[in-house]
């Protein structure tokens, strides 16, 4: 038995999906650096540059998907899935700040559950522009951030398939929902301080005049 030949076709062929792994490797971490820095450029409300840092990101992703367009196990291995997490997140997190349109997953080209997944760690940035509205003054905004908040949970908490299938989706929807309820109570806990400073304004007014 001669598998010498075998050996030799079997080492070239891994060959071709390590350097195909590794390429998309590359892009994936490119994908989510770009991403991260994204999503504080919109907190720091530098759309210009979060623009420049998304588009980076998608074009990055679907380099990615090139590389490993053969070898569909590497493509399914979980790192571009992460990285396309990380950029719905940003997206996400944009449509929110700045009350734009929600872009579906068909328009970011990525797949269901990395979808999903994103948009429920969006609601912790989320979170995050609501305290610096809230350390603004800009409660009526607050208030409008926690509603896009609570659709997103809505529509979290409505996929009820197995973890197989969503990429662990129910853990982050049960985080969502914990950063969500976590962030009524600041909210409401500003509406009672912003409504007793009115009280006590009045009151002092009311004083002033007689």
């Amino acid at each position: 038995m001669n598998l010498e030949s075998l050996s030799r076709e079997f080492q070239q062929r891994f060959d071709r999906k390590m350097a195909a792994r590794e390429r998309a490797l590359i892009s994936a971490r490119r994908a989510i650096r770009c991403s991260a820095n994204a999503i504080r450029a919109i907190h720091r409300q530098d759309r210009g540059r979060a623009a420049e840092l998304m588009e980076e990101a998608r074009s990055s992703i679907q380099e990615g998907g090139e590389a490993v367009r053969d070898h569909p196990d590497v493509a399914f291995a979980g790192f571009l899935q992460d990285a396309q997490k990380e950029y719905v997140e940003a997206r996400f997190t944009e449509a929110m700040v700045d009350g734009g349109a929600v872009p579906g997953p068909d328009d970011l080209g990525v797949q269901l559950a990395p979808y999903l997944n994103g948009m429920a760690e969006a609601v912790g940035e989320a979170r995050r522009h609501i305290l610096d509205l809230l350390r603004r003054g800009e409660v009526q905004r607050s208030e409008a951030m926690l509603e896009n908040m609570e659709e997103i949970y809505s529509v979290l908490a409505s996929m009820d398939y197995p973890d197989a299938i969503t990429g662990h989706l129910r853990r982050s929807t049960d985080v969502a929902r914990s950063i969500m309820e976590k962030t009524r109570g600041d909210l409401s806990l500003s509406l009672v301080q912003r409504d007793l400073r009115d009280a006590l304004d009045r009151h002092a007014r009311d004083v002033l005049d007689h």
